[in-house]
């Protein structure tokens, strides 16, 4: 199949371009582009155009070369108007937590292949013990400021629907509770 679908091809390019007799017609660019791709349309010309793309020898000469392809990556990215295209789209809200997103499920299983690492613990362990980063970590959390933001997210918290539910049920739970007890307490004595 293959086969035919190159001979076809063949056979339309040699009549298009290589008459010798000025009596036959030959057809201009734009028929022959509109022939070509008519045939490359149809399941036949489909199925070569598969049949040629599953060929070992062309998936080969299609692969690229894996270095070119991480030179070229590391020269745009590192480029210094790579770097203000970056700033400029991440100040874009909606395009920052796009980027967050699609990104999230990667940082994940990274963040836990490296808590498996044991130099990676050693130096987090380091950096947790460090006196400095204690002392800092100390102030923040007595800042007003930082109270204020805990105050505000439990207050936030307390609002939703989901915390509501779930605080309903553990009243429910622990009335039932010391109502059982409470019973219980009564026919002991």
């Amino acid at each position: 199949m293959l086969k035919k679908g190159i001979t076809l091809l063949l056979i339309i390019s040699l009549l298009s371009g290589c008459s010798d007799s000025e009596s036959s017609q030959q057809m201009d660019y734009d028929q022959t582009k509109k022939m070509v791709v008519d045939i490359l349309k149809t399941d036949d010309g489909k199925k070569a155009i598969r049949e040629v793309m599953d060929d070992e020898e062309i998936k080969q000469n299609l692969v690229m070369n894996e270095k070119a392809v991480t030179s070229t990556i590391e020269k745009t990215l590192v480029s210094e108007k790579a770097a203000d295209f970056w700033k400029k789209e991440f100040q874009d809200p909606e395009f920052a937590e796009t980027m967050a997103k699609s990104m999230k499920t990667e940082n994940e299983k990274l963040i836990k292949n490296l808590m498996k690492d044991s130099e990676y613990r050693k130096m987090m362990v380091e950096l947790l013990q460090d006196p400095s980063l204690e002392t800092e970590m100390k102030n923040i959390l007595k800042s007003t400021e930082y109270r204020e933001h805990i105050k505000q997210i439990l207050q936030e918290t307390m609002e939703t629907p989901e915390f509501k539910s779930k605080f309903k049920e553990m009243l429910d739970k622990a009335a039932k509770e010391a109502s059982s007890s409470f019973i219980s307490e009564k026919h002991k004595i």
